[in-house]
């Protein structure tokens, strides 16, 4: 993965790597921008998990929109905010953000779904992964998992004082 803040508009606004990292890893969600089948923009927002290496996952139902729209295009774009503060008196907001871009898959094989199945309870429900992991195992063949793998990505933020 490559971390390019190069495009970034306010270079007096750039997030450093390792912030990005961090809000990657910690974020509670994100946004997952696409193409639809028929070409259209699709966006929504979504759970996910990174594996602190080059790789998001998110799990879904085997079929829909956002399977279609992968079919048809694999490019997507993923965005996590992290903390916002608006700051009403000087008509801002203070934010931080990544922004990434990648390729998603599907039809991954059953060893890397279960991962990725764990890795999203270790982050959502680390206190019921037990329950979690069952729960997984009986509702495994109506689950999809897609990978995106990250070619891009960069960070922004603005501090307000």
């Amino acid at each position: 993965m490559q971390y390019d803040n190069t495009q970034v508009r306010r270079q007096d606004r750039l997030l450093d790597e390792e912030a990005a990292r961090s809000l990657l890893r910690d974020g509670e969600y994100g946004i997952l921008s696409m193409r639809d089948e028929n070409g259209k923009a699709y966006g929504l927002p979504i759970n996910y998990v990174w594996d602190n290496d080059i790789a998001l996952y998110i799990h879904c139902a085997p079929e829909g929109r956002k399977l279609r729209g992968i079919a048809a295009d694999t490019h997507v774009s993923f965005c996590v905010v992290g903390r916002t503060h608006v700051c009403s008196s000087r008509f801002t907001t203070a934010y931080e953000s990544v922004i990434l871009c990648g390729k998603a898959s599907v039809g991954l094989s059953e060893e890397e779904r279960c991962k990725a199945l764990k890795m999203l309870l270790d982050k959502y429900s680390p206190d019921d992964k037990e329950t979690g992991l069952k729960y997984a195992e009986k509702s495994f063949h109506r689950t999809e998992i897609i990978r995106i793998d990250i070619e891009k990505m960069s960070g922004k933020c603005k501090v307000v004082k």
